[in-house]
C-alpha cells in the first residue's frame, strides 16, 4: 500500500465530483453557487450497526428536491446510491463500538461562471459520512426533549416548498438561535405563518392526546423517512393517528409528544413551551410502542444505543 493509501486508510474518505479523497481534502470553488446561494439540495440517510437504512427511499427524496429546484446532478438514482453504499463501506472500520454515521448527499448548481451556473465544471456531488452525535444526544433518550416555539415563522410553502431538502437553513437557524438565547437545552420546533406548528431542523413533531397520534399536515413540513416509519407503524400497531393543523392548545393538553428524525429515529419530548406533559413517565406508554416497534424495523436498538453512551 501507498503512503497515500496508508494515510487514506486512517480517515474518512468522500467522493468528490466522480472523486475519492480524504475528507481533510475535500475542496468546493469559491465561487460554487451551495456556498454563496444556498443553491443546493440535499439528503441524509443513517446508519445501523454499520448498515444504511432505507437508503432507496433517501435516494428517492434528494431527486425529488433535484428537480423541484432543476438541478441535474449527471448520476443516476442506482450510481448515486451506489456511491453512497461504497462510501459507508469505505468508513466503516473507523466506527467506534456502537457507534453509527450519518450518510449525506450533497450536490449543488456548481460555481457561478459568466455562461451561466456550472456552464464548465457542471454541479458539485459530494457524499460523505459523519459519526452521529450519541453521547451529546444520549440524555434526551434518559429525559426527554424540551421543545420551544421561537417567535421567527418557518418559512410559507408558497415561498419555498418544505419538501425540497435545500441548503438554505437560515430560517431554521435563526429561530434556533432565538431558542438558544433564551433557553439553551431546548429544541425548536417552528410555527407557521398561519399559527400552526410544523417542524424544526431536520424533525417532524408528534402529539399524543387520548390514545390517538397526531401529527402535522405533510403541506407544511418536510414528511421524513422517519416520520413515515412511525406512522407505519401505528398502522401496524392500530394506533389512531391523522395529520392536523396542531395549535399550541393542542401541545399544551397533549398527554404525550415525541419527535422524529434521521439520527434520534423516534426520541420523547418531556415539555413544550415550559409546560410538562400530562403522561409523568418518559416516554410514555405510546411513544414506548413505538420506539420498540421502530427498533425492530430497524433492527437496531437505538434507544439502548443512546443510553450507552450518557457516560461516555
Amino acid at each position: 500500500m501507498s503512503e497515500n493509501a496508508g494515510g487514506m486508510a486512517n480517515q474518512r474518505q468522500v467522493y468528490m465530483n466522480g472523486e475519492i479523497v480524504a475528507e481533510a481534502d475535500a475542496r468546493v470553488h469559491v465561487n460554487d453557487r451551495g456556498f454563496i446561494y444556498g443553491d443546493a439540495v440535499f439528503d441524509t440517510a443513517r446508519t445501523f450497526g454499520g448498515e444504511t437504512f432505507r437508503l432507496r427511499e433517501h435516494i428517492d427524496r434528494l431527486y425529488r428536491s433535484l428537480r423541484y429546484v432543476d438541478i441535474d446532478p449527471g448520476l443516476s438514482k442506482a450510481e448515486l446510491t451506489e456511491i453512497s453504499s461504497d462510501i459507508v463501506a469505505r468508513n466503516r472500520h473507523l466506527l467506534g463500538p456502537d457507534d453509527d454515521y450519518w450518510i449525506f448527499q450533497r450536490i449543488t448548481r456548481g460555481a457561478n461562471d459568466p455562461d451561466g451556473p456550472g456552464a464548465h465544471e457542471g454541479p458539485t456531488v459530494i457524499v460523505l459520512t459523519v459519526p452521529l452525535p450519541l453521547a451529546k444526544r444520549a440524555a434526551l433518550f434518559r429525559d426527554g426533549i424540551e421543545i420551544a416555539v421561537p417567535p421567527t415563522r418557518r418559512t410559507p410553502p408558497e415561498s419555498l416548498s418544505p419538501n425540497a431538502k435545500t441548503h438554505n437553513y437560515l430560517n431554521l437557524i435563526v429561530a434556533a438561535n432565538e431558542v438558544k438565547d433564551s433557553n439553551p437545552g431546548a429544541w425548536p420546533i417552528l410555527l407557521d405563518t398561519r399559527g400552526f406548528l410544523t417542524e424544526g431542523s431536520g424533525s417532524n413533531l408528534f402529539l399524543v392526546r387520548d390514545g390517538e397520534v397526531l401529527t402535522p399536515k405533510r403541506e407544511y413540513v418536510l414528511a421524513g423517512i422517519s416520520r413515515d416509519v412511525a406512522l407505519e407503524q401505528c398502522e401496524a400497531l392500530s394506533i389512531p393517528y391523522r395529520e392536523a393543523d396542531l395549535t399550541l392548545f393542542d401541545a399544551a393538553t397533549a398527554d404525550e409528544a415525541f419527535i422524529t428524525s434521521t439520527s434520534l429515529c423516534l426520541c420523547p419530548v418531556r415539555a413544550i413551551q415550559g409546560r410538562t406533559l400530562a403522561e409523568p413517565d418518559v416516554p410514555g406508554p405510546v411513544t414506548r410502542r413505538l420506539q420498540e416497534a421502530f427498533a425492530e424495523v430497524v433492527g437496531h436498538d437505538f434507544v439502548g444505543q443512546y443510553l450507552a453512551h450518557l457516560d461516555g
